[in-house]
Parts: structure tokens; C-alpha cells; sequence
């Protein structure tokens, strides 16, 4: 059984086939202009995301971070270990809150990005590196996010 609403979007669109409009037919565009046209929107797209990611970093940092200690451990806690002084440095260098005050809910978020993991790990459990280049970012509400740097 059709409704009303159902039966009226039925007619309409019976109607639109049935006597096409020149507003209503595509333009035609060639393969380049149509190209074109979805790159400026992408670029659009991307730039507003951009600019949105912008509005919310507060402070954005560039740091070394030394590794070197974990090659203390025994071979096989290496690389966690490099993961530890990673999130120490982060957090003594950017001021990140450790407990919860009476105003705040909930304490700021640590964020490694999948890059910064996979260059700590790619050499296996064994091998990390001795120092990595990281961008380090606060946003509005004290979450660090940590970015590989862009010339790695």
C-alpha cells in the first residue's frame, strides 16, 4: 500500500521523464573541464578541513627525542621502551596534566599517529632508533596529538 507522500514523489518523478527540461538535462563538459572542476572541489574541501584544523591548535612544536636509553633494556623490551620515552618527553615538554582537577572531567588525551609507531617499530623489537624527529601539537582542549616530522 503507497502512501500519499509516496504516490506524489511517483508522479513527480514520471513527470520529469516524461518531458525532459533544458534545466533539468546535464551540460555537456568535457573530460578535462570535469576534472578541473573536481579538483577545485577537493581543494575546497580540503582547505576548509585545514583551516578547521588550524582553529584548534593551540601550540605546535618540532622536537628531537632521544632514544637512546632503551637500548639499556634487554633486546626484546626495546621498543616499548622507546614508546615509554617518547610519551615521557611529550608530556614533560608540553605540560600535559597527569591528574584531574576539580573543574576538568577527564585528563587530556596522548595521541601517536600511525607513522611515528611505525618508524619507532620498523626495524623490529630489537633495533629502534636512536633519536626520532617528531611534530608535537596541542589543541583547545589539551589533547597532543605527535606527528612524524615532514622531512622524514
Amino acid at each position: 500500500m503507497v502512501n500519499a507522500q509516496e504516490q506524489q514523489i511517483i508522479q513527480e518523478t514520471e513527470e520529469l521523464l516524461e518531458a525532459p527540461d533544458e534545466s533539468t538535462l546535464p551540460q555537456e563538459v568535457t573530460p578535462i573541464e570535469a576534472v578541473e572542476e573536481q579538483q577545485e572541489t577537493t581543494a575546497k574541501v580540503e582547505k576548509q578541513k585545514k583551516k578547521s584544523k588550524d582553529d584548534d591548535i593551540v601550540a605546535e612544536r618540532i622536537y628531537t627525542i632521544p632514544l637512546q636509553k632503551a637500548l639499556v633494556r634487554p633486546p626484546k623490551r626495546r621498543a616499548p621502551r622507546a614508546m615509554q620515552l617518547l610519551k615521557i618527553f611529550v608530556i614533560r615538554h608540553m605540560k600535559m596534566a597527569t591528574t584531574v582537577d576539580e573543574e576538568d572531567d577527564e585528563l587530556p588525551q596522548l595521541i601517536i599517529t600511525q607513522e611515528v609507531n611505525e618508524k619507532i617499530w620498523g626495524k623490529g623489537i630489537e633495533k629502534p632508533p636512536r633519536k626520532i624527529r617528531v611534530r608535537v601539537t596541542k589543541d583547545k582542549d589539551d589533547n597532543v596529538t605527535v606527528y612524524l616530522a615532514e622531512a622524514e
